[in-house]
């Protein structure tokens, strides 16, 4: 059995490594050759789109087997002992259910494909690449069984559950009519620990049982996803983000940033605000700066004499900024999932908008760790051009890599899609061949595969989502939502403080990229209902959730540095009201002005 399991994880890492890697190969290939001669591939947007498609269901297998899914931080409740085996039981018995059923579902959509089937440039129909589907959804629905529970008995009743949930299929239609408590059921197994895309997949399946209508519909959506321009964008992205973290950057950012501000009163907390706010921009999520550079500047800010209290709390608040500059993920999977017929939301439009509103955040953190630095006797580090010009050639390759991406993006040489790989490319280069941190044969592999839990989990969620997103605009629930809203609030500022209010609770609660996927397509039409410019909607969006991610009681940074510090909740609450207040009243300023948003956009004629 161990050699069986052993064969498969060396082979689904293979096909992720050689899927990446070819997911990065071919946009660099129109890249490179558009300047020469315009050489080109015949299909590569195709070919990048059944390679994502891979990406997201083998990416979803590693992200079950590693238990890396995407889960509501109420589950760091449940501790250890009975609770949380019995817990455990529910929540992975009701994901075995619901994934299987999502198995049979992709399995129907394939079928249907294949009766007029459309063929890719090299003569494959694409079908069988959509295999991939049914199968992935398959071994994760037996991973979840097999996770239920370490006893036999446990694993039998996961596995009941499963015929259970097809069992339900067969009822009549007149009674399909009363299965909607199973979609409490499933929200009941997310609270307790099933994967966020489990509780939205079945509340969809469920929701088009009771309608008559196919289940086949939920995975049918996932044409329309991968369909997207910038989609692809998002597992390079995670990738490059992934390599950098396990390099030796962080090191080379922080003694570089140390040069050019530890001669300041604060200057050692301003350059842990800008080296965590560069590093989350790379790495995509807040949760990788706090665990990969956490350790390293903690200590840095207890020597320099600021108190415990306040190193724990910029150390927390420092790990979300960043997220509005490029290449951010959450700023490209807001664009794929807010953008509709009505309205776009393009990803450069948003990029540069977050500029300022971004810089803002950083600048009132840094702000605030100057007045305290203000008053901690420490001898400060003396400035020096030498200690500066050296640090600055020694971090000179990270350094460039923004210069890179925001040269790609405003000269328009590239794509979204050209400009992630080619930041995959750059990151793997440097790291592999310059300054040898990583070893490409033995090392890099498994840095891929790191990223391809978080990429499957990502891609997995956007997957299922489409599908409940689906019946939601069938229902016109949006529409409805949208009515009630305008009957009770009639002015735009009213909107986008209750938005405000909204977004900071349900960001606390909620994981980024479940609150991009879950809220923005419900929040994004109502943003145009009130003539709000949708790409400003999206700046107040993410500035929100950058704070949603410090609000006590269960916002996530709060978790990771309770963990990462082994520090209790409760003291960490009382260390980030001052930072909370500080993000809450730049949030207000990019919410409440919006030429911070939309001016560099006038001024580059985009509006």
């Amino acid at each position: 059995m161990s050699r069986v399991i052993t064969a498969f994880r060396r082979t689904e890492q293979a096909i992720l490594v050689v899927t990446l890697g070819l997911a990065a190969v071919l946009p660099l290939i129109d890249m490179i050759g558009r300047p020469l001669g315009g050489f080109h591939l015949v299909g590569t947007s195709e070919y990048v789109q059944q390679l994502t498609l891979w990406l997201a269901f083998v990416g979803g297998m590693a992200a079950t087997g590693q238990a890396k899914h995407l889960t509501l931080s109420t589950a760091e409740f449940f501790g250890e002992g009975l609770w949380r085996q019995l817990t455990r039981l529910l929540s992975y018995s009701v994901a075995a259910a619901v994934v299987g059923v999502l198995a049979y579902a992709s399995a129907q959509v394939v079928i249907a494909n294949r009766i007029e089937p459309k063929m890719l440039s090299i003569g494959i129909p694409e079908w069988v690449s959509e295999i991939i589907m049914p199968v992935a959804m398959g071994v994760m629905a037996l991973q979840f069984t097999w996770f239920a529970s370490d006893k036999w008995w446990g694993r039998a009743i996961a596995l009941a559950c499963v015929g259970g949930a097809f069992a339900v299929g067969l009822l009549p239609a007149e009674q399909a009519q009363h299965v909607w408590p199973l979609a409490l059921l499933v929200l009941a197994a997310a609270l307790l620990g099933a994967p966020v895309f489990v509780a939205m997949g079945g509340v969809a399946l469920v929701l088009f049982f009771r309608e008559g209508t196919p289940v086949a519909a939920v995975s049918a959506e996932v044409y329309r996803l991968i369909a997207s321009p910038t989609l692809p964008a998002i597992p390079l992205l995670t990738a490059a983000g992934y390599v950098l973290a396990e390099s030796a950057a962080a090191e080379r950012l922080v003694r570089f940033f140390r040069a050019v501000f530890g001669w300041m009163p604060g200057g050692i907390a301003v350059m842990v605000a800008a080296v965590c706010a560069l590093f989350t921009t790379f790495t995509g999520g807040s949760g990788v700066t706090i665990i990969a550079l956490g350790g390293l500047v903690y200590p840095i800010l207890k020597k320099d004499g600021y108190s415990e209290g306040f190193s724990l709390g910029l150390v927390t608040a420092a790990g979300s900024l960043g997220l509005l500059f490029p290449p951010s993920l959450p700023v490209i999977l807001y664009s794929v999932v807010a953008s509709s017929r009505e309205a776009s939301v393009p990803a450069d439009q948003l990029f540069l908008a977050g500029l300022l509103p971004g810089l803002l955040l950083v600048v009132l953190t840094a702000g605030y760790g100057i007045i305290v630095g203000r008053h901690v006797v420490r001898a400060r580090q003396p400035f020096a051009w030498r200690e500066v010009a050296a640090s600055a050639w020694g971090a000179k390759w990270e350094l460039l890599l923004p210069v890179l991406i925001v040269a790609l993006f405003v000269t328009g040489t590239a794509t979204m899609i050209e400009t992630a790989a080619a930041a995959l490319a750059y990151t793997v280069i440097v790291q592999c061949f310059i300054t040898r941190d990583i070893k490409i044969f033995s090392e890099l592999p498994d840095v891929l595969l790191k990223s391809a839990a978080l990429m499957g989990a990502v891609l997995t969620l956007l997957a299922v989502a489409m599908g409940l997103t689906n019946y939601l605009v069938d229902a016109m629930i949006p529409d409805a939502i949208l009515a009630w809203v305008q009957a009770h609030i009639k002015s735009p500022l009213l909107f986008l403080l209750a938005l405000n209010v909204l977004l900071l609770i349900l960001g606390s609660v909620l994981e980024i990229y479940s609150a991009i996927i879950i809220l923005a397509p419900l929040i994004a039409p109502m943003g145009t209902a009130f003539g709000i410019d949708p790409v400003h909607l999206g700046v107040i969006f993410l500035a929100n959730l950058e704070m949603g991610f410090l609000l006590p009681p269960v916002g996530l940074n709060l978790f990771l540095s309770s963990s990462r510090f082994n520090q209790p909740l409760t003291s960490l609450y009382r260390h980030i009201v001052p930072f909370l207040i500080i993000t809450g009243i730049g949030v207000l300023l990019i919410t409440y002005l919006p030429w911070m948003s939309l001016g560099i956009l006038e001024l580059m004629g985009k509006r």
